[in-house]
């Protein structure tokens, strides 16, 4: 079996050090603090998709170091809150918000988004989660959370980098798990549970190789400066992360994993 790594605590933590700034550049062609599958692409068509504007009320779950949030909120003008369980990352992303004079726009609260989330019904236009509910136990109840939150009539988008495309062994289920709790699903099941929730569904993406080709270049930049990261996450974990990503990419670039983008709507009654 695969030892468990750290990926995330090593993320934050480190956030300011330049070889992670390095690496993320090198990898997403951009630095927004990621550590996740997600384009620069992707991530620009973000807004349009939710269909943001200046006045939008929006929530992120899992919302990391916080920069992608606070990208939204000074390009779009609009509110947002972010939610993570890791307290180094909110920790980092209201420091970045002060920094930057975006606290009236952006903050970033700890919290299990697994249980109730603290909103009353009808209180976002918009919500998105960029990678992050692979990481959450019981999605049925999160998505149904999710809904009661959302006003009438706004949008949800998500990614799982997780649905089942084909033979997977306990080794390699094992290894890509290896740094947290992972919920892998079977084709059709998101969709199937956005419209339990009560979602619309609107599209579902296949970034499939867009994700393999993230796999290999984070794995490759991180390779590149092997010495600063061994000095700054340890031997071991240097090594673990390098085996998870190596993983990634394999299932990723044989289909054996596929990601999925999925937006849906809350109807309007």
């Amino acid at each position: 079996m695969s030892a468990k790594v750290d990926l995330y605590n090593a993320a934050y933590a480190n956030y300011e050090l330049d070889v992670y700034r390095r690496v993320r550049i090198e990898t997403y062609g951009e630095d927004l603090g990621q550590t996740s599958w997600v384009t620069a692409e992707e991530s620009s068509n973000i807004p349009h998709l939710l269909e943001l504007t200046p006045d939008s009320f929006v929530l992120e779950i899992g919302s990391g170091s916080g920069r992608y949030a606070l990208r939204i909120a000074e390009r779009m003008g609009c509110r947002i809150v972010g939610l993570d369980i890791n307290p180094h990352g909110v920790r980092k992303a209201n420091h970045l918000a002060h920094n930057n004079n975006l606290s009236s726009l952006a903050r970033f609260e700890q919290c299990d988004v697994s249980k109730r989330l603290p909103f009353p019904d009808n209180s976002f236009d918009a919500a998105f989660s960029n990678d992050a509910m692979t990481h959450i136990p019981g999605r049925p109840a999160v998505l149904g959370e999710l809904f009661r939150v959302l006003k009438p009539g706004g949008r949800l988008l998500f990614s799982d980098g997780l649905v089942v495309g084909g033979i997977l062994s306990h080794e390699e289920i094992a290894a890509r798990s290896s740094i947290g709790y992972y919920a892998f699903s079977p084709p059709g099941e998101n969709e199937r549970l956005l419209q339990a929730a009560g979602f619309q569904l609107i599209s579902a993406t296949d970034t499939t190789e867009a994700a393999a080709e993230i796999a290999r270049r984070w794995r490759e930049a991180r390779q590149l400066s092997r010495d600063e990261l061994i000095a700054a996450e340890g031997q071991d974990n240097f090594d673990g992360l390098q085996r998870f990503l190596a993983c990634a990419h394999k299932l990723t670039s044989e289909k054996r994993l596929l990601r999925v983008v999925y937006l849906a709507r809350k109807q309007a009654h």
